[in-house]
């Protein structure tokens, strides 16, 4: 059996995620995380041979945990679930170290393959995401976006500042100091080309960086 761990801040999407997955033969829910911090410790308890990770979940996002179990289980194959089908979150993903990338609304489909796939050591991605890194690739270097321009780090301050978090919670869930997350911040409204952070929230909702 392929034991898995199920991470999503969601109870109901945990609940149809787990309906899924023990409709097959071969793998079995051995744990389940409702947060980033919830999914690192469970996998030290509870060794599973695969992960289901969502991106948005609170304390530690899901590109922090993919890289942090990247480093620390680099054998454990990870598998992104997602809203989004952006490229950016893609590209984010697979550079953090996810082996899939699959969006919930495609889970009914082909979660249990993707499961199947990562833990054969291959990797598994829908036809949305293979498309958004082949435009990645198509664009080149003359081609990167704004977004590009943007580390995975100040990439995640940008989200937790569109969803109205406060430099303090955003410095307790990255365990920086406030004055780096302002440091961020400040960096961001450059880059951008903002003024302050309800400019910054417009900015990610038109770039689908959050769900609204």
């Amino acid at each position: 059996m392929i034991g898995v761990l199920l991470a999503d801040d969601h109870s109901l999407v945990r609940e149809g995620l787990r309906r899924i997955v023990e409709e097959s033969n071969d793998i079995e829910v051995i744990a389940e995380a409702e947060n980033g911090r919830d999914a690192i410790r469970m996998v030290q308890e509870r060794g599973p041979d695969v992960a289901v990770i969502d991106i948005s979940m609170p304390g530690l996002d899901g590109l922090e945990v993919v890289g942090r179990l990247k480093i620390d289980y680099p054998s454990l194959p990870v598998i992104v679930l997602t809203m989004h089908e952006e490229e950016q979150y893609v590209v984010r993903a697979i550079e953090a170290g996810a082996m899939g990338y699959i969006t919930k609304r495609s889970a009914p489909e082909q979660l249990v393959n993707a499961i199947r796939k990562v833990h054969s050591g291959a990797r598994y991605l829908t036809a949305e995401a293979t498309e958004a890194l082949a435009l990645r690739v198509a664009r080149g270097e003359d081609g990167r976006s704004t977004l590009d321009s943007l580390s995975t780090r100040e990439l995640q301050v940008l989200r937790r500042l569109a969803m109205g978090h406060t430099n303090r919670e955003i410095a307790e869930a990255y365990a920086i100091s406030i004055k780096t997350v302002d440091t961020y911040r400040s960096r961001l409204l450059k880059k951008l080309g903002l003024r302050n952070n309800a400019e910054l929230s417009r900015f990610a909702i038109q770039n689908k960086l959050i769900e609204t």
